[in-house]
């Protein structure tokens, strides 16, 4: 699979080809739909997490789990990474990626992940530090702003703020 057009290709050759404004519903029935992640603002700052096993900071999310609908997946994961029950969720788009092979498979794949952004009350980050349930995962929480030229970010991550603004 080879894509002339995408928004952005990370270091392990991953892209990110789209954000398509695919209907929620569709996305969650469709059988390459696999994730969602989450822009999280505070305050009007982007929220990031910085993530054990891959040593840098990224937007909020994980994996479908088995009957899930995309809404329902960004809800649970936002409460066990950020310890939060988020009603107040708004539906960016359908992000559609060519992954190379990985963990999950031996193959180059296209995935669909739901994105979705959030806005949290103002508090501050020792507040919503003390607020994270799975801090196996998640070990710091920092604004892009206060961290964007000394740390390691998720390049696709990076690039999806942009759709929460």
């Amino acid at each position: 699979m080879e894509y002339k057009d995408y928004i952005c290709k990370d270091q392990k050759g991953n892209l990110l080809i789209s954000v398509d404004d695919m209907d929620e519903e569709a996305l969650s029935k469709d059988p390459s739909f696999t994730h969602c992640l989450a822009v999280v603002k505070v305050g009007g700052e982007y929220l990031l997490g910085r993530n054990k096993w891959r040593n840098r900071f990224e937007i909020f999310g994980g994996c479908v789990e088995k009957g899930e609908t995309a809404r329902e997946c960004i809800v649970r994961e936002c409460n066990e990474e950020l310890g939060f029950d988020v009603s107040d969720i708004t539906y960016l788009g359908a992000m559609k990626l060519l992954l190379k092979p990985d963990y999950f498979s031996k193959e180059d794949r296209i995935e669909l992940g739901g994105l979705y952004g959030i806005t949290l009350p103002d508090m501050s980050i020792d507040t919503l530090s003390g607020m994270v349930k799975d801090k196996e995962e998640i070990t710091q929480l920092a604004l892009y702003s206060k961290i964007k030229d000394n740390e390691s970010i998720a390049l696709f991550d990076e690039k999806l703020l942009s759709y929460y603004e």
